[in-house]
């Protein structure tokens, strides 16, 4: 418990779920407490205003007033930018300004196992929390994920782990923040019209490892060019270990890691002296390359807290990934229908695609933005064999695609999946997997999913 940083007083920016966890949390506390948020409360869906009164945090809805300014710390919500002008008259105000996941650390009395990375973020999290949970440990995920960190604090004691997935926008606004293993995943470009360049989106990255030292493990991507050549230059003093889908790993500043050879994923101890295969890579029950580099990653990670093997591999062999990236979701005549409604970019896509052999049907599209398709044009030769474009960028990648690869467009996606069931033989997979975000049709990812989960359910 951090008694002098609750001497504070505190303005949370954001009645989100994360907020007014926070704010329930740090008043429980005995800490002063306001609440702000610009939307309207009948807009705020996790807020109960009983319970704030019941507990005298203040508040305010629909707009950030001046009040905010009387309170020393400005808690602000990851989708409040740092240039917005209430952040920056707080700056002015010698206001210090943190975000939900920094404040939330203060309190928190065990390890943190805190995971980033353009994708696959939440499918390490939670495989990264099975192993540990099935391991016997009290476990608690949380973070981009779903429960916020705040929401977990009063279940944690020493000997709980907390395994945290962390956003670029959470990451930013941290101060002491300092996981006992970070686990940089990838990174490619992605939330430019946030952080401006690729140097501010990777610096806002490393600071999952910044604080570390050399009791604690920073794990990276070996085969990410990017973070392999950029890291040292953000002064990483953390043990390193690193992951590579290529054959062995021989720098000698990494105290582990593991690499895939013959199809065998091995892990290695350079302390220890140790080498260990933990499973063939084909027995890895999620689908795909990148997935078996996720699965590396929350190896080491487990490794590092002394995990068995037989628990790793057991694990492996059994998790069935997370809802609504690369999810199977039914067989019909044959064919396999699977869910990558999370695949918001053309990176995530890319991924998605080339989970498969060949003979895919692609229902791809949503919001329309710029987009450069070149990275998929090489794979949709490859491996589509009818791509099914919807939403408001159907246009875009008919212009683009339709010499490569016979593209159709489709008014919603009822109709997608209904000509995807069509056009589809034995053996085909019908993949949804949009490269571009969901506003154009849906609230958001999730029922972009679950609306095509419930059409394929619906084919007969």
């Amino acid at each position: 418990m951090n008694d002098n940083f609750l001497n504070n007083s505190f303005a949370i920016l954001g009645a989100g779920r994360s907020g007014f966890a926070l704010a329930k949390y740090l008043s429980d506390k005995g800490a002063k407490v306001f609440l702000s948020d610009e939307n309207s409360e009948s807009k705020l869906k996790y807020i109960d205003v009983n319970v704030l009164n019941k507990m005298k945090i203040g508040y305010e809805f629909g707009g950030h007033s001046h009040k905010v300014y009387g309170y020393d710390v400005i808690v602000k919500s990851p989708g409040i930018p740092m240039e917005a002008e209430v952040i920056l008259n707080s700056i002015k105000n010698k206001k210090k300004v943190y975000g939900e996941v920094e404040v939330a650390y203060r309190f928190c009395p065990c390890p943190v196992i805190a995971i980033t990375g353009t994708n696959g973020k939440t499918t390490t999290t939670i495989l990264t929390g099975e192993i540990f949970k099935n391991a016997g440990f009290d476990v608690k995920v949380c973070g981009n994920v779903g429960l916020a960190f705040s929401e977990v604090l009063n279940d944690l004691t020493e000997k709980s782990i907390v395994i945290l997935e962390a956003s670029s926008y959470q990451l930013e606004s941290t101060e002491k923040f300092k996981p006992a293993v970070s686990v940089f995943l990838n990174f490619t470009e992605d939330h430019l019209s946030w952080h401006k360049t690729m140097e501010n989106y990777f610096r806002s990255k490393m600071k999952i490892a910044m604080n570390q030292d050399e009791n604690d493990l920073f794990i990276f991507n070996y085969d990410d060019e990017y973070i392999r050549n950029n890291f040292n230059d953000c002064n990483v003093i953390a043990d390193k270990a690193a992951f590579t889908l290529s054959d062995e790993l021989m720098d000698e500043f990494l105290t582990s890691g593991c690499y895939l050879k013959n199809n065998m994923i091995y892990y290695f101890d350079n302390q220890k002296n140790e080498l260990d295969k933990i499973i063939n890579s084909t027995e890895v029950f999620i689908k795909g390359r990148h997935n078996i580099a996720n699965a590396m990653a929350s190896i080491i990670t487990a490794k590092r807290f002394n995990i068995s093997n037989e628990v790793i591999n057991k694990t492996l062999k059994t998790f069935k990934g997370v809802e609504h990236r690369i999810e199977f979701v039914k067989e019909i005549n044959g064919v396999k229908y699977y869910n990558d409604s999370k695949a918001t970019n053309i990176d995530s896509a890319l991924v998605g695609i080339q989970s498969f052999d060949k003979n895919i049907i692609l229902i791809m599209g949503g919001q329309d933005m710029e987009v450069d398709f070149a990275p998929l044009e090489q794979l949709m030769s490859q491996k589509v064999k009818q791509i099914i474009a919807i939403g408001e960028s159907k246009n875009q990648i008919s212009e683009f695609f339709n010499d490569k690869v016979n593209t159709i467009k489709a008014d919603s996606l009822e109709v997608a999946v209904d000509i995807a069931n069509k056009k589809s033989l034995k053996g085909d997979v019908v993949l949804f997997s949009p490269a571009f975000k969901s506003f154009d049709m849906f609230e958001n990812f999730e029922h972009r999913g679950n609306e095509f989960k419930k059409f394929v359910n619906s084919l007969k």
